[in-house]
């Protein structure tokens, strides 16, 4: 059975027509048996996009929807699908139509020939210039950080075999990111080009904040940071003795040489500002300690809503 897992926000106007193609794609594809498990994140537009799941529940068995109490993050509302997911491969999609059903029939092919995971990635995306920028700084952080393979293309539309999701859901911290959890199961990834298609409806939910906050759970999946920050320290360090000698040198052959107050006052500045950074950093990775050992949730289940009847697509 094929599983497709779709985190929603504020798609009340999309989301029933990525299900219908989405399942008649499936069913011309030769895959029978297969089922949805859409996860509102606490969609803010007055309750459409939980009314539109419950309903898409209500028409067709197939649909399972989870209404989550608190907004989780796109990750972490993944998280809560491949939790209630129940399939031997499993299909990550969006919820605007951008993530078309057409194209699974290339990743299903590629999926078939092997792999573990297969990733569609877009050689032209349909993504204002700011989304592709902050996609570009992700993927640049995933393959310095993460180590991710420098021909490995990913995006948020994949194919995964049930081990996989299996190892995922084991992880309980509430700073999920999947590329990382993914990356440290299996290398047996590829990836295929497909086509990316214009947004429907509305725009992306994801803000500037919000997109820091999805880049800085790299970082757990990572210790470089830590490490740069001691390589960091010990330049400095370096380059601080370095200087005092050459300060030093110079006051011996000049001896009439001022001291200059200024420059003193920027070296201070620029000390403090990375000993802040690197504390900051250090104190980063604490707190998420301190949250997780407090067993802070990934996501809080409001309801899950069973398919009732399948009516004809």
């Amino acid at each position: 059975m094929i599983s497709v897992v779709i985190p929603c926000y504020k798609s009340s106007q999309t989301i029933r027509k990525v299900v219908e193609m989405t399942a008649q794609e499936l069913e011309d594809l030769g895959y029978p048996e297969y089922e949805f498990v859409l996860v509102d994140d606490c969609s803010p537009d007055s309750g459409e996009t939980a009314k539109e799941l419950k309903q898409l529940s209500q028409d067709h068995s197939f649909v399972r929807s989870v209404l989550l109490a608190k907004n989780a993050g796109q990750h972490n509302a993944l998280m809560a699908a491949l939790n209630y997911a129940q399939g031997d491969i499993l299909i990550g999609m969006d919820d605007d139509m951008q993530t078309h059903p057409s194209q699974i029939r290339y990743l299903l092919e590629e999926f078939h020939k092997g792999y573990d995971i297969v990733y569609g990635y877009y050689p032209e995306k349909k993504h204002s210039g700011f989304r592709n920028l902050g996609s570009y700084i992700n993927y640049m952080s995933v393959r310095i950080l993460i180590g991710k393979p420098k021909e490995l293309k990913t995006s948020s539309f994949w194919v995964i075999r049930k081990f996989v999701r299996d190892a995922v859901i084991e992880y309980k911290n509430p700073y999920a990111y999947l590329q990382g959890l993914f990356l440290r199961t299996t290398r047996n990834i590829s990836c295929i080009p497909i086509q990316h298609f214009e947004r429907e409806v509305g725009t992306s939910g994801y803000t500037f904040s919000k997109l820091i906050r999805l880049w800085s759970n790299i970082m757990g999946f990572s210790v470089v940071p830590l490490r740069m920050a001691t390589w960091l320290g010990g330049f400095f360090a370096v380059a601080g003795i370095i200087g005092a000698i050459v300060v030093l040198i110079r006051k011996l052959m000049i001896p009439t040489m001022a001291m200059g107050w200024p420059s003193m006052m920027v070296a201070i500045c620029f000390f403090s500002g990375v000993n802040l950074m690197v504390l900051g950093l250090v104190g980063e990775y604490v707190g998420r300690m301190f949250l997780g050992l407090n067993r802070e949730p990934q996501y809080v289940v409001r309801e899950v809503v069973e398919g009732k009847e399948d009516k004809k697509l």
